[in-house]
């Protein structure tokens, strides 16, 4: 696979890794991730990557330490995923960073390739991991979201979208094994191939969310039900959790070949002239074409 080209983003200063146990208030902190420890039993993940949350190679090792953590902790049961950076929960994949830093990056514990081992590896850990969504959880943001455990949405704020197939890619983190379980088999097509902003109220409906709500009820409603959870038994959570899981989650074998097939879609011509016409238009910076990119993937082609 050759290198995309496209310009490298310059790269942030960060401290990864899981800090020492004694400071209960924070076991983990990037300038782009954070980790909150609100209680032994409750913590909280926040994307901070202004502008727009794109989320790429460099940061994959910042999750993974996180999604061990979650797996390995005795105390955590349960996490809420949210975002610090307005509008976007978080968007797509880091499409200026060369290819190649994302095919260095070996295999995790699954045998699957980074981003799908830690969202696999999300949806099987003890403890229970929600999405809070608040703004765009698109590309990469929508993965994360479906290999939550739960998702709640903004009714006025949170969009959701897998608009991959607008730009002649094929997502890569899951969502054609994972949305027909959650919505059938038509409306994940519908998703998928129409490439669209789903507002929060459709995405309650189709399934995509458990629930949308107004904004303001959404972050009260969230605390309230993860700190309900944080009271209840880990055993029982966990072994709930599992058997839910065994009638419920993709195998394996169904979410590599989506990876397989995003990094070879990066690099045929078609996507390539697709790409490039959204960054002419100011795709990767904060302004219109992230803010609706929905409606500019369906205007590349025409």
């Amino acid at each position: 696979m050759g290198r995309v080209p496209f310009a490298r983003v310059p790269s942030f200063k960060t401290t990864s890794g899981v800090q020492t146990m004694n400071r209960p208030e924070r076991t983990f902190t990037t300038e782009d991730i954070r980790l909150e420890r609100r209680l032994p039993t409750y913590w909280r993940v926040t994307f901070d990557m202004p502008p727009v949350n794109i989320f790429g190679p460099k940061h994959l090792p910042l999750l993974n330490d996180i999604i061990t953590t979650i797996e390995t902790d005795p105390q955590v049961k349960v996490v809420v995923f949210d975002s610090a950076v307005k509008g976007f929960f978080i968007t797509h994949y880091d499409f200026l960073a060369p290819v190649e830093d994302s095919l260095g990056i070996p295999p995790g514990p699954t045998g699957l390739q980074a981003l799908p081992d830690m969202l696999v590896r999300l949806s099987r850990a003890p403890a229970v991991s929600i999405a809070s969504i608040r703004g765009r959880a698109t590309g990469v943001g929508s993965e994360l979201a479906l290999a939550s455990d739960m998702r709640f949405a903004s009714r006025e704020k949170a969009i959701l979208s897998q608009w991959e197939v607008g730009a002649g890619l094929v997502p890569g983190g899951g969502p054609m094994a994972r949305l027909p379980r959650l919505m059938g088999r038509g409306r994940a097509l519908e998703v998928l191939l129409s490439a669209d902003d789903i507002h929060g109220d459709l995405a309650e409906r189709y399934g995509y969310v458990n629930r949308s709500m107004p904004d303001a009820e959404l972050d009260g409603f969230v605390e309230a039900l993860a700190m309900r959870i944080a009271t209840f038994d880990k055993d029982a959570i966990a072994e709930t959790k599992r058997l839910v899981d065994v009638a419920s989650l993709p195998p394996d074998e169904e979410i590599k070949p989506e990876w397989d097939a995003f990094i070879g879609s990066l690099g045929r011509p078609a996507s390539q002239t697709r790409i490039k016409a959204l960054m002419a238009r100011g795709f990767h910076r904060a302004g219109d074409v992230e803010n609706r990119l929905g409606f500019h993937v369906g205007q590349i082609g025409i």
